[in-house]
């Protein structure tokens, strides 16, 4: 054993909270419907939708929350990990014909 080293675990977990919902309006398109992404637990963890606007809004009474609008912030410090940031509207916006 190395002097000064800890070997007893630790519960580094934090408690991952269900009950907490996000939802971010991205875009709002003129044909009625509305992109956003929709968290549970963490806004970081996101999956990205497309609903019609009546939907949309059936579905943000459903989760029992006021939708924000925008996506989140990009990091302000730049890592190697920041390469796997991305999601498919980017993904979309970067290659589209125009």
């Amino acid at each position: 054993m190395v002097a000064g080293m800890n070997t007893e675990p630790t519960d580094t977990r934090v408690e991952f909270d269900v009950s907490r919902r996000f939802i971010r309006i991205i875009n709002e398109r003129d044909n009625g419907f509305v992109e956003l992404e929709f968290a549970i637990g963490e806004p970081e963890i996101f999956v990205e939708m497309i609903l019609p606007q009546v939907e949309f809004e059936q579905f943000c009474r459903d989760q029992d929350v006021v939708p924000s609008h925008g996506p989140l912030p990009a990091s302000a410090i730049s890592t190697p990990e920041q390469e796997w940031e991305w999601t498919l509207r980017h993904a979309r916006e970067a290659h589209s014909r125009k």
